[in-house]
C-alpha cells in the first residue's frame, strides 16, 4: 500500500461496507496491517490514563507510546495485547519511528507540551486529539485551527469532555425559546487552583530522578534545574501520621506545574475549557474585542496570581448583540474565594451559589448552570422555571466524546461529527488564553476580529514562544 495511507484504506472499507463479499479484515492483515485502529499515546500517566484505558476497552491498538516518566509506563504496558508497544520518553520518536503505522494520537502531558506533537500529527495527517486546553499560548491556538483548515482528512478533537454532554445543548434550547432573553452576561467561577499559585521559582534543585527524562519534560519550554519536594515538605505529615499527596509532589512533576507559567495555564487553562465551553458553543462568538485583569491578587510571576477576575467582552454579530463574560478564580487576599454575587433569584429559594458554575443574565430573566460541565441548567427562580417549562429540543445529543472522535476516525460519520474539532476549539482555547495574556500584561487588550492585538501591538510577542531548539512540530503544515 504505498500510495494509500492505512487511514485512507481504513476508510475505504467502511465506505464499502457490507455491500462487499471480500474480507477486509483478512485483506488489511494480508498486508500487514490490522484490523483495529493503531493509537500512539503522548503520555501514559495522569489524564492520559482516561485514554489509554477507553481506547484498550474499545479494540483499539497501541503501536507506540512516549511518556517522560517510567513509572508511569504501565498505563500502556500494563494492558493486555499492548505489552509489545514501543515505548520511548521523547515524543518524537514515536513519530519518527511509527508515522506510517499510526492512524490516531493521544496527547495528555503538561499544557507546554501539546502544540508540538500536536501539530505534528495533523501534519503528518494523523488524525489527533488533544487534551484542554488546547494549547499554552494564544497563538498556538490559532495554528492549530489554521492546520485543521489546511489538512481536511485529518479528524481533530481537544479534551473538553463536557462538550458531549446534554447540558449546553438544553442551555441552548432554554436560549432560543426565549427564556431569558438576549443574553447580556456570562459570569463563571471555579474552584480552582488547587495547587500552588502566586508564588515565584523554586530557590533549591534536586537530583532528577532516574525515571524521569527532565530534557524531554522541558521539552519547548525554556530550560531550568529539576526540583523535587522540599526536605521540610517531606517531614510533614497528614493527621495520621503518613504523608500527604501534596507533600510527596515536587513544584513542578507531578501535578503542581499547572501554576507555573513556563508549563502549565494555572485556573483558566484547567478548567475554562469546561466551564466556560457552554459560551462558546451557544454563542459563537469569535474572537474576543477587549480582555483586561479586572481583579487580580499580585502581579504575574514565575507562576500566575493567587486569584484574579478576567472581563471580556465580545462583538455584536447579525444574530445577536454584543456580550460580556466575567471569569473568577483562586482567593482574595483574606482566602475568599472570587465569586459573583448570589442573585436575588436565588435567595429568593433560599439557595446559595454552587462553589462552580455559570451564571446567565439576560434581558428578560437569569439561568443557573451548576458545576464545571454545563450538566444542569435551569432557570431561576424556581417559579420562573415551573412556569416556562421545558424547551423544544432542538439539538441532536452525542453518543459520547471519544465515541464522536473515533466515529469520525473511522469514517463512519463526517469528520465534523468529532465536535469539539479544532475549528472550534482552537479559538475557544486563543480566547481562554488570552486572559492568560492580559494578566501577564497587566493590562486591558484591545483586538480585532482576526484576534489580533491593536492596543499595543508588542504584546503579540508574548502570544507566542519560540520552541527551545529541536523541540518544535517535526512537520508544520498550515
Amino acid at each position: 500500500m504505498s500510495d494509500i495511507t492505512r487511514r485512507q484504506f481504513i476508510q475505504g472499507t467502511v465506505a464499502v461496507g457490507a455491500a462487499s463479499t471480500i474480507s477486509f479484515p483478512r485483506l488489511i492483515r494480508a498486508q500487514g496491517l490490522n484490523e483495529k485502529l493503531q493509537v500512539g499515546f503522548i503520555g501514559a500517566g495522569g489524564q492520559a490514563g482516561s485514554h489509554t484505558g477507553w481506547c484498550h476497552s474499545h479494540g483499539l491498538q497501541c503501536v507506540a507510546f512516549a511518556e517522560v516518566d517510567k513509572t508511569h509506563w504501565g498505563g500502556v504496558h500494563g494492558k493486555q495485547g499492548w505489552e509489545q508497544a514501543a515505548g520511548y520518553t521523547d515524543w518524537r520518536k514515536v513519530f519518527e519511528n511509527h508515522r506510517k503505522q499510526l492512524d490516531v494520537v493521544f496527547v495528555a502531558v503538561p499544557d507546554h507540551t501539546h502544540f508540538a506533537p500536536s501539530m505534528t500529527a495533523v501534519s503528518m495527517g494523523i488524525h489527533c486529539y488533544t487534551e484542554k486546553p488546547l494549547t499554552w499560548s494564544v497563538r498556538e491556538a490559532q495554528l492549530l485551527a489554521a492546520a485543521y483548515a489546511k489538512n481536511p482528512k485529518v479528524v481533530t478533537q481537544q479534551g473538553n469532555q463536557g462538550h458531549a454532554g446534554n447540558g449546553w445543548r438544553l442551555a441552548y434550547e432554554y436560549i432560543k425559546a426565549g427564556a431569558v432573553g438576549e443574553i447580556k452576561e456570562f459570569h463563571t467561577w471555579t474552584n480552582r487552583p488547587i495547587w500552588p499559585q502566586g508564588g515565584d521559582r523554586p530557590t533549591w534543585t534536586s537530583p532528577v530522578p532516574d525515571t524521569l527524562d527532565w530534557e524531554a519534560w522541558i521539552g519547548a519550554a525554556p530550560m531550568r534545574p529539576f526540583a523535587g519536594p522540599r526536605d521540610e515538605n517531606n517531614e510533614k505529615s497528614n493527621e495520621n501520621g503518613k504523608k500527604g499527596r501534596r507533600e510527596q509532589r515536587g513544584p513542578y512533576h507531578p501535578f503542581n506545574w499547572r501554576g507555573f507559567v513556563d508549563f502549565g495555564s494555572g485556573a483558566l487553562g484547567d478548567m475554562a475549557c469546561h466551564t466556560t465551553d457552554g459560551i462558546y458553543a451557544i454563542m459563537k462568538p469569535g474572537y474576543a474585542a477587549t480582555a483586561e485583569p479586572f481583579i487580580m491578587t499580585g502581579p504575574v510571576k514565575d507562576q500566575f496570581p493567587a486569584g484574579m477576575v478576567i472581563k471580556s467582552t465580545y462583538r455584536a454579530t447579525a444574530d445577536r448583540p454584543g456580550f460580556k463574560t466575567f471569569w473568577y478564580e483562586g482567593v482574595d487576599g483574606n482566602g475568599r474565594p472570587f465569586m459573583p454575587d448570589t442573585p436575588e433569584e436565588l435567595e429568593a429559594d433560599g439557595r446559595k451559589l454552587p462553589r462552580t458554575g455559570n451564571l446567565i443574565i439576560g434581558t428578560k430573566g437569569k439561568m443557573l448552570v451548576i458545576g464545571d460541565y454545563w450538566e444542569t441548567p435551569q432557570i431561576i427562580p424556581e417559579k420562573r422555571r415551573q412556569e416556562f417549562g421545558r424547551p423544544p429540543q432542538l439539538l441532536e445529543r452525542s453518543p459520547g466524546h471519544h465515541e464522536e472522535f473515533i466515529a469520525a476516525c473511522k469514517g463512519e460519520k463526517p469528520r465534523e461529527f468529532s465536535q469539539s474539532n479544532w475549528g472550534y476549539s482552537g479559538p475557544m482555547a486563543a480566547n481562554i488564553q488570552l486572559g492568560n495574556l492580559c494578566a501577564r500584561a497587566g493590562k486591558k487588550l484591545e483586538l480585532d476580529e482576526t484576534g489580533k492585538i491593536t492596543s499595543d501591538p508588542k504584546i503579540n510577542d508574548l502570544a507566542w514562544r519560540e520552541p527551545r531548539q529541536g523541540w518544535g512540530p517535526l512537520e508544520m503544515n498550515v
